[in-house]
């Protein structure tokens, strides 16, 4: 039988977003944004030496079509990727080894839980809730809401923050205090950080998944625990204990097709917490070098007709929204030559759908987010392209793959 792994690049977009003037990094639009073409270019200029020198080098990704993406979605050149040689000097992207194409998302977002729910087959289908940037960033009775249920006095924040000048802001009055620390940003999204030691890890989780169901009547994507560590005297550090409480999909996705045929689901990274572990069998987490340790696991070990579906987050949570292009420069150079390991693993028979679920261009003004139009990059379907397809073709694609009935509006590329 058949086995699918579907990868997803967190916030490697390739530009192009018939929509993206719709999109705002605070005053300017996101038209013209590409995270890929961009950090191509500032390598080929000698902008992106931190790190990593020269040209962008991702020969993997270049081989399974991903320049060839890049001038689909955009026709931005993007030096080292679009214009690939091989050893020989012939063009490399000329003739991919792979499938490869470009999805465009229809969901009204340019988040993760839009952008995976959408890849998952189920467009979202209502307008997510964002808080005002000016003034209290919550209203009173959500404040008092929150505040009952951590058992306290009031919060600290209540604004729009960068979640490690939060902590380094309002860590000293947290651990006085015991108000927990609540910010958002230009996402769906409600953070409350804590103090492991101090407010208590369990704690934070607790309070956390009492106050969820309130924000997702409210249609915010997640609330998100923010858990850190330190003393005011030597600094504060978030640490891996991150967890979110996702709103559900709103109709069965791909997991729910795999299992309901059978076929066991394995997640790896933020899957669980993105679908609330809706179908998903196993979770393994950790920081991408270790999730790419368990994809390489899950290759050999995988069971026939099963999913293992992978997202890669650092991308977007290290480089991305801290417009750092070396960095960025240097995770893409990593994970090409990762991915070669997983694809020289793959079996006779298994399918590999590298894509992304939004674009973060780390050369664009402001923190957030950017609207593009993503890859679609597949090993163990033969060669060529396949035009422009739709984020939800995705997962009507592994389900053919897999011969699982499939829902949604999605129609299989393969």
């Amino acid at each position: 039988m058949a086995r699918a792994f579907l990868v997803v690049m967190d916030s490697v977009g390739i530009g192009g977003a018939p929509d993206a003037a719709a999109y705002f990094n605070k005053d300017l639009p996101d038209l013209g944004a590409n995270t890929v073409a961009h950090i191509a270019q500032a390598c080929a200029e000698g902008r992106a030496e931190e790190g990593r020198s020269g040209p962008l080098r991702v020969p993997t990704l270049v081989r399974l079509g991903l320049g060839a993406a890049v001038q689909l979605a955009s026709h931005q050149p993007a030096p080292g990727v679009s214009d690939a040689k091989d050893r020989g000097g012939a063009s490399a992207v000329a003739r991919p080894e792979g499938l490869w194409g470009a999805a465009t998302e229809i969901s009204a977002g340019k988040d993760t839980p839009s952008g995976h729910w959408e890849l998952a087959g189920v467009p979202v289908p209502w307008d997510w809730t964002y808080f005002p940037e000016t003034g209290a960033a919550f209203d009173p009775d959500l404040v008092a809401h929150v505040a009952a249920a951590a058992g306290t006095d009031g919060i600290l924040g209540n604004c729009h923050a960068s979640g490690t000048t939060i902590i380094a802001d309002l860590g000293a009055a947290h651990m006085q205090s015991g108000r927990p620390i609540c910010y958002t940003s230009a996402d769906s999204v409600f953070q409350i950080a804590a103090h492991e030691e101090s407010f208590g890890l369990d704690r934070l989780l607790a309070l956390c998944e009492a106050v969820a169901p309130r924000l997702h009547a409210m249609k915010v994507g997640r609330v998100i625990a923010r858990p850190f560590v330190g003393t005011p005297e030597t600094g504060f550090t978030r640490t891996a204990n991150r967890r979110d409480f996702a709103i559900r999909p709103p109709a069965p996705i791909l997991t729910d097709w795999v299992q309901a045929a059978g076929g066991r689901v394995h997640g790896i990274g933020k899957i669980g917490d993105i679908f609330s572990m809706q179908g998903i069998d196993t979770l393994q987490k950790g920081e991408d070098a270790t999730l790419m340790e368990h994809l390489l696991d899950a290759v050999e070990t995988a069971e026939d007709g099963s999913l293992t579906f992978a997202n890669f987050v650092e991308f977007d949570s290290l480089y991305g929204h801290r417009r750092d292009i070396s960095g960025y420069a240097r995770a893409l150079e990593w994970f090409d030559g990762q991915i070669g390991r997983v694809i020289d693993g793959l079996r006779q028979g298994d399918l590999l759908i590298l894509t992304a679920d939004h674009g973060n261009d780390p050369s664009w003004p402001g923190t957030d987010h950017t609207r593009e139009r993503v890859p679609v990059l597949v090993a163990g379907a033969g060669a060529g392209g396949l035009g422009l397809v739709a984020f939800a073709d995705v997962a009507a694609s592994v389900a053919a793959h897999l011969g699982v009935a499939a829902q949604g509006p999605g129609r299989s590329f393969l």
